[in-house]
């Protein structure tokens, strides 16, 4: 949720953690921070609420010249946005920035006020702080006195301090919250998400859970929760990330609505031959394992949950499989039942969905055949925990509201239900899918053809308070995509429902003030969903039916039809989002809400 950049160099690195900030703002924040200490060992810390560019406005009045420092921006979880309850937090000469929550903080308060310690600030954060200073008082170095602070915080931590006294080093620590490190020459940095470090660095480690990391100019050093010295892995990054260019677009999530197509062919490319689908890189043991496949677990939270939604769809009626769908964050507080020779998959855009990832590690106590990560971050915390991986390949997503990684992370469960179904000899319409993934990219771009017709219906929600999504089959979950769209960004409240579930209560909220938003392709289930249809006319209900052309409907003025171009009925769900997406991407934008980061909202939830 929050983000973390630091730096140690020897060049002025001040520039360097605002660039940062400014890569980091898509995770969602309220307000950013920085502390820089010069050689000497002078502290100079900024904090703002509100957007980064405060912050480097607030840096252009006061020149800010050092070689070592860290900046965050945060998402309150204790104490609200302020200047006072953002981060860096200092005590004395320890100045730390966190991402987490840090679950027995008021107890450590306590304790900690007791010792003399004053607090001016509400957060969690500053508890560590103190904690570190307090520690530090009863001697040994820093990485000394970190391992005496960590068994005494509960909770999930990124934690990154440096101590004035010694400006040439930053400590690190993390534990259920990610950090990865960024070696340069001369000069080498920390931070939360990759992303803020490429303009500096393609070079990453990325921290296990419970590492310890001291980074200096010139080495960086990890040991784990034990301080035995370890060796993680060093990569070469060959992610892309242009945030300064939105090209034509107004915003990133519609740039990002129209990059689906080619996101999609990217996802695709390598993985489809003349007769099957080619999934080699689950690697040379995977067939093994598929193949003893019974049961399919899906774990996921948000966008990724309706994505494992439709995908339950396709593992019953194309594989015959068994599938099981669940809310992470519901399923690491249940105790259930492991069916036989079960594998789990993991739905996550970021990698690092902490409820998410809780779920998996879970899993891997409770007798899963294996875990499948579909992910599009590679590096990610689930990618390096899953057992097999399939990436996404969606590129890079900024827009907090998801929209390509939704429909590649399909593309890749139809691709994955298809391989599933020839390992069990139970796919009898395999080149139909292999046909449908292989025109998808174009249907997506035929319907992203109906963009104004669709901007110009956006003006009919725009006093709208309530709107209702209907769907059938795997619509539904699509149905319940497009209402989480419009809520995200226009902050219109929206709900959505099985079609045939009208007449046991939602009908009750019908009337000319309520739209109703159908999605219709032609299927078997069309002429089910008319008669739905017909229940909400019946009742004064304003339709919107996003239909296909061939599927019999005609404008009225209860009724307006957007008619979308005939697609094959496997691909129909990863289709018709689209349409809503662009729906309530207008809606926003006439609206004037903060598309790219709504209110309250962060792209990746690291915390529960």
């Amino acid at each position: 949720m929050c983000g973390i950049i630091g730096a140690v160099a020897q060049r002025n690195i001040a520039e360097i953690l605002l660039e940062g900030l400014r890569r980091l703002e898509y995770r969602g924040y309220d307000s950013a921070g920085l502390a820089i200490v010069d050689y000497p060992g002078c502290v100079t810390r900024l904090r703002r609420v509100g957007k980064v560019e405060m912050l480097v406005k607030a840096a252009k009045q006061q020149p800010l010249i050092s070689g070592t420092g860290i900046a965050h921006v945060r998402w309150a979880t204790h104490g609200e946005p302020s200047e006072a309850n953002a981060h860096p937090h200092v005590s004395e000469q320890i100045i730390v920035v966190h991402n987490g929550i840090v679950e027995n903080h008021e107890l450590l308060r306590e304790v900690l006020i007791a010792r003399g310690y004053f607090f001016s600030s509400e957060t969690d954060t500053e508890v560590i702080a103190h904690l570190v200073h307090w520690e530090q008082k009863k001697g040994g170095n820093l990485r000394d006195v970190v391992l005496r602070v960590i068994p005494q915080l509960r909770g999930v931590y990124g934690i990154v301090l440096m101590d004035s006294r010694n400006p040439l080093l930053l400590m690190a620590a993390c534990f259920g919250s990610p950090l990865v490190i960024g070696r340069g020459v001369g000069e080498n940095f920390i931070a939360s998400d990759q992303l803020a470090l490429l303009p500096v660095t393609r070079r990453f480690i990325y921290l296990e859970e419970g590492d310890i990391a001291e980074i200096s100019y010139s080495d960086v050093s990890i040991f784990d929760r034990e301080g035995k010295l370890v060796n993680r892995a060093e990569i070469e990054s060959s992610v892309q990330y242009d945030a300064s260019d939105k090209g034509i677009y107004h915003h990133y999530m519609e740039k990002e609505i129209y990059e689906q197509p080619m996101a999609i062919k990217n996802t695709l490319t390598g993985r489809l031959n003349h007769c099957e689908v080619d999934l080699s890189e689950l690697g040379p043991n995977a067939d093994a394992i598929l193949s003893q496949i019974e049961h399919t677990q899906i774990i996921a939270c948000g966008t990724s949950y309706h994505s494992g939604m439709v995908a339950r769809y396709w593992f019953e009626s194309l594989a015959s499989i068994p599938c099981d769908l669940e809310i992470a964050s519901e399923f690491r507080y249940r105790k259930s039942a492991v069916r036989k020779n079960s594998l789990i998959i993991t739905l996550s855009q970021s990698g690092e969905t902490a409820d998410t990832l809780a779920a998996l590690r879970l899993s891997k106590k409770m007798g899963y055949l294996g875990s499948l990560a579909i992910c599009n971050v590679a590096g990610s915390s689930l990618v390096r925990e899953s057992d097999m991986v399939l990436m996404t390949k969606a590129g890079t997503e900024i827009g907090v509201a998801s929209t390509k990684a939704f429909t590649t992370q399909l593309t890749v469960l139809l691709m994955l239900v298809s391989k599933l179904a020839r390992l069990h000899d139970r796919l009898v319409e395999e080149q139909d899918i292999l046909h449908a993934l292989q025109v998808l990219p174009n249907r997506i771009k035929q319907i992203l053809g109906q963009d104004k017709c669709i901007e110009l219906l956006a003006q009919d929600f725009l006093d709208k308070r309530h709107v209702l999504f209907l769907g059938r089959g795997d619509q539904y979950p699509i149905a319940m995509e497009g209402a989480l769209k419009l809520k995200e960004i226009s902050y219109i409240h929206a709900e959505a429902y099985a079609a045939g579930e009208m007449k046991h209560g939602p009908l009750a909220l019908v009337d000319d003030n309520m739209p109703v938003v159908v999605v219709a392709p032609k299927n078997e289930l069309l002429e089910k969903l008319k008669l739905n249809i017909e229940e909400v006319r019946a009742r004064g209900g304003l339709l919107y039916v996003f239909a296909d052309q061939n599927a019999g409907f005609n404008n009225s003025k209860d009724m307006k039809i957007i008619s979308l171009p005939p697609v094959e009925t496997v691909i129909a769900p990863i289709c018709y989002i689209v349409p809503l997406q662009l729906l309530a991407y207008y809606v926003a934008f006439i609206k004037g809400t903060d598309i790219d980061q709504p209110r309250n909202l962060a792209k990746s939830v690291t915390v529960e």
